[in-house]
């Protein structure tokens, strides 16, 4: 239940807090006070997209607030600990606030909640009728959903769960299809993948291998070069007469000489020596690589093939041998994959008939329940509107199979059927029903489910448009008796309607230092009776209308 509502700088109304009771509450005034206004913020607490042209022109930002009593269902329950909500004050605080840049924020008992998360939380708190329910009556397509609305947790649970299995059945037989559409290209991806791997593994490739072949080649292609560099250095060490390393030798023994008179001498003595030592070293060595050289012509040519194998496979499928040998191990991993899954196509088939069956024995019971639902629907609804001046009125709710389809609602389509003259037959309600018989059939839809559904506010946004008269009496009566069952609050015009209520609001548009302003009055029983007369009567009320209002209001509020 709605106890208190704040709003600051929305739409045409500046600041305005209201605090609301049990039973029907009328919200009255005349046509563009602002009924509406507090209608669509109270659609904003509940999860309704926000927009910055709902700010009071001059402001920053607009802030709504509600206070709600805590639901009693444990789905509610059960979503404030997913969504970690603080319960512990036995309330709900909710607040909006919208911004001059487009965005908007919610916060739920001080936690920021995503909008998503505040509607499904608005679920359980208002259900706002008007308009908008009037077109869904008159979209056929939308009638399953009334249909299923009378549906028990059981049945509700059993549909969310085919609903969830179809979903996995979409994806699994697109995946098919996907499969079955791009088999042809599918193997011929396959056979140049093998292509591929099969010339990869042909190569034997070494990591590291073409560094060691190009400085292997180096070495061939160089190898005079290098013969005469050795044998020159070679001269030079050992053996032309004098070679350095007998004038280095000389150097040392006289040094050696002089060495104890200094410290810088014996340091120069030992430099002298290594340098001998390291030189002799490098002799031996090169004596060596001129022992072990050879030009061999034939390893040369194998090279310059082998680089060039390297350099095509390079040029495919790499800019490195790493690089290769990875997309080779990538492709062999694809491969293998493919290899255990060539049968892919039929399990997956084989799932999908399995789940299809699946779907079909779920959809069969839930189209069981509905038709028993749907039966159901029609006794009640006649009964209401036999209380709404309809008692002559046919209705039924029509199966259609879905072409022998699966869809996402089952295989079920339903169309309400209507006739209100007797001897006339049943003709689909979007063509034959008026403006004040949708109002009185989804007004006996809403009794009906009030009964079964645990809702904390019912909103009624000018249901009654279309009627008059005796019928309005009757709409009057019928919006007491749901507010037995659950808090109402109704924007009206129709005196009736405003006589019955509990509480009565009245909504005016006054205009002060050139800026329009939306007020609300709460009206005690005198100013209810002096507005019901006014509702009754227009511009001038009689002693006669203000009794005829009291009496109105006596003999609804009696029921």
């Amino acid at each position: 239940m709605l106890l208190e509502l704040s709003i600051q700088n929305f739409a045409i109304i500046p600041k305005l807090h209201l605090r609301f009771q049990e039973g029907m509450t009328a919200l009255t005034g005349e046509t563009g006070a602002g009924k509406s206004i507090i209608i669509d913020a109270m659609s904003l607490l509940a999860g309704a997209r926000g927009s910055s042209e709902f700010i009071r022109q001059g402001a920053d930002k607009s802030v709504i607030e509600g206070i709600f009593e805590l639901p009693i269902q444990p789905e509610f329950l059960d979503l404030a600990q997913e969504l970690g909500l603080d319960l512990e004050e036995g309330i709900l605080i909710i607040q909006r606030d919208l911004t001059r840049t487009g965005k908007s924020f919610c916060r739920v008992n001080g936690r920021t909640m995503t909008l998503a998360n505040l509607k499904r939380i608005g679920n359980f708190l208002v259900d706002i009728q008007g308009q908008n329910d009037h077109q869904q009556l008159l979209q056929a397509e939308k009638h399953l959903s009334f249909v299923d609305a009378l549906g028990t947790e059981t049945f509700k649970a059993q549909l969310q769960h085919y609903q969830q299995e179809f979903i996995t059945y979409q994806e699994l037989d697109k995946k098919v299809q996907q499969i079955r559409n791009n088999e042809q290209l599918y193997v011929q991806r396959l056979d140049m993948l093998k292509f591929q791997k099969e010339e990869i593994e042909q190569a034997t490739l070494l990591p590291g291998e073409e560094d060691l072949l190009v400085e292997e080649r180096d070495k061939l292609l160089n190898f005079q070069k290098i013969m005469d560099a050795f044998a020159k250095s070679r001269a030079v060490l050992s053996l032309e007469e004098p070679n350095l390393m007998d004038t280095l030798s000389l150097v040392i023994g006289e040094i050696q000489e002089i060495a104890h008179l200094s410290t810088d001498y014996e340091q120069l003595n030992e430099q002298l020596q290594s340098a001998y030592y390291l030189l002799q070293d490098a002799s031996d060595g090169i004596a060596k690589q001129v022992d072990v050289l050879e030009l061999d012509e034939e390893r040369l040519e194998e090279i310059e093939q082998r680089l060039s194998i390297i350099k095509k496979l390079k040029r495919k499928y790499g800019q490195d041998i790493e690089h290769i040998l990875n997309y080779l191990a990538e492709i062999t991993d694809e491969l293998n994959n493919a290899t255990q899954s060539e049968d892919q196509l039929e399990k997956l088939e084989a799932q999908c008939r399995l789940l299809e069956e699946s779907l079909w024995q779920q959809a069969d019971k839930i189209s069981q329940q509905r038709h028993q639902m749907a039966h159901q629907l029609s006794n009640e609804i006649m009964q209401e509107l036999k209380d709404l001046y309809l008692e002559n009125t046919q209705f039924e709710v029509r199966f259609f199979k879905e072409k022998h389809q699966l869809q996402f609602q089952g295989i079920d389509q339903v169309e309400f059927y209507l006739t209100t003259n007797p001897g006339e037959p049943l003709k689909p309600l979007v063509k034959v029903a008026s403006g004040g018989e949708l109002s009185r059939i989804l007004l006996a839809l809403k009794a009906i489910f009030s009964k079964a559904q645990q809702m904390t506010s019912i909103i009624f946004d000018e249901v009654d448009t279309g009627v008059s008269g005796r019928v309005a009496q009757a709409i009057a009566e019928k919006i007491l008796k749901i507010s037995r069952q659950s808090q109402v609050l109704c924007i009206t015009h129709l005196p009736q309607v405003a006589a019955a209520a509990t509480n009565q609001y009245f909504i005016q548009k006054t205009v002060k230092n050139g800026r329009t302003t939306t007020l609300v009055q709460p009206l005690n029983q005198q100013e209810r009776i002096q507005e019901v007369a006014r509702m009754l009567a227009g511009v001038e009320i009689t002693p006669l209308t203000l009794e005829h209002a009291k009496e109105l209001m006596a003999s609804l509020q009696a029921k």
